[in-house]
């Protein structure tokens, strides 16, 4: 319930969020705003997926109630992502202040003239946010996602409060709404810790003695795949604003991330429902406990149907909610909300079944089919030069993401049914 309830909240606070920004920022700005966080995406899949690595072995190890070697987790990955934060951020300031950034964005400089400053904030902000964020993935392994998901909501809620205050003092900058966006998020990170590793899991407290190398070791070589099954999946995540800014105008990166916004509401609800059969499958495959995972499969049969049935009504009365949520701030016209449902539904049925494959740490075909995410940006730059068309652009975003689906499907049933060898076993 608390879980549903933070979600759901962090879903109300990212719908206020769209008119509230859009009538501080305008469509324009407002655009490169969403194609810059868009962008700072990259810098938190950064670490080599050593947050879905952490929560996988923490969860492990108090299965098998080894909690010396869960704090040795705990301890070597926040050192790892130390070590892996510091040069990334030199870097990207490096990047910031020696490139012209007005021109890879296709910004006109009068209209945002403080654009490298904000740049500049947002990437060390997110740094920051970079190294404590691995709180919430303790949490995850504990098995307490309500509280992971809880956190997020307080800096989504942060972010929204300060957003709000300079709206009504009139103080509202593109640096500004820059600024409050990155630190809500790293405000409430910057709480947790000392409640978490003081209060109430000092057992698992982050310390240099404990920091072990064969931890790290083993956290690298299974964070490394879900790094790069986080990389494919943000690919067409990031590069969509860049390529629509570039392709079209940062204007058009505002309706996209609407209808985005809108139905990955959709993600939302599934994601509080499937969310916790992540850890409770890597509980039950260490306990080598399959009838528990072929219950739990029959209990979300249901969903797939029913998710395809909400997408098809939010199309339907997308028109409707569009008015009351942004009135006439922006047009979002209804063919490409029919085609951003096409591509949550995708992602959502392909969900389905990654959440019990990423539980077991079977991997390696996920991998295999993330060379489709990386192919979207040479296919959407050849479809987008020829017709000139979004929703063009839009499906070719759906093309890259099905055979992962199928894929899924097939490994899964292999598995549940004992027969799965070689690759669909890795």
């Amino acid at each position: 319930m608390v879980s549903f309830l933070a979600k759901g909240w962090s879903a109300i606070v990212v719908l206020m969020m769209v008119p509230l920004t859009l009538n501080c920022l305008g469509a324009y700005q407002n655009g490169v705003w969403l194609t810059i966080s868009s962008m700072l995406v990259w810098i938190d899949q950064m670490d080599i997926g050593l947050g879905n690595g952490l929560r996988n072995r923490l969860a492990a190890h108090v299965a098998h109630h080894e909690m010396e070697e869960a704090r040795k987790v705990v301890s070597s990955t926040m050192a790892m992502l130390l070590c892996i934060v510091f040069p990334i951020l030199l870097l990207l300031l490096a990047l910031v202040w020696t490139t012209d950034v007005y021109s890879f964005l296709n910004v006109i400089p009068e209209t945002i003239p403080e654009l490298r400053l904000a740049l500049v904030s947002a990437v060390t902000l997110v740094c920051m946010t970079f190294v404590l964020k691995f709180i919430g993935n303790v949490y995850m392994g504990m098995q307490l996602p309500a509280v992971s998901n809880l956190l997020i909501a307080i800096g989504q809620t942060f972010a929204l409060i300060a957003t709000w205050l300079l709206y009504i003092t009139g103080h509202v900058t593109f640096f500004n709404i820059v600024v409050v966006n990155t630190a809500g998020p790293l405000l409430a990170y910057l709480l947790a810790y000392p409640y978490t590793f003081h209060v109430r899991f000092p057992q698992l407290r982050p310390s240099l003695k404990s920091v072990n190398l064969h931890s790290a070791l083993e956290l690298g070589n299974l964070g490394l795949k879900f790094f790069w099954l986080q990389i494919a999946a943000i690919l067409q995540f990031m590069t969509a604003n860049i390529l629509i800014s570039r392709f079209f105008n940062p204007e058009m990166v505002t309706p996209y991330q609407i209808a985005y916004r809108y139905m990955s509401l959709v993600i939302v609800v599934f994601t509080v429902i499937c969310m916790p059969f992540w850890n409770a499958t890597t509980d039950a495959y260490e306990r080598n406990d399959m009838e528990w995972i072929r219950q739990a499969n029959k209990k979300m049969n249901w969903m797939t149907p029913g998710i395809a049935l909400l997408l098809i009504l939010m199309v339907i009365v997308s028109p409707w909610v569009y008015q009351i949520w942004i009135r006439e701030a922006c047009h979002v016209p209804l063919n490409m909300t029919a085609m951003m449902a096409l591509y949550i539904f995708l992602i959502v049925a392909s969900m389905r079944y990654s959440f019990f494959l990423n539980g077991i740490g079977v991997l390696q075909l996920q991998l295999y089919m993330s060379i489709m995410n990386v192919l979207f940006i040479p296919l959407a730059w050849i479809v987008s030069s020829y017709t000139q068309d979004i929703i063009w652009f839009m499906g070719v975003m759906c093309f890259c993401v099905a055979p992962g689906l199928v894929v899924n499907i097939i490994q899964f049933s292999k598995i549940l049914k004992g027969n799965a060898k070689g690759i669909w076993i890795a």
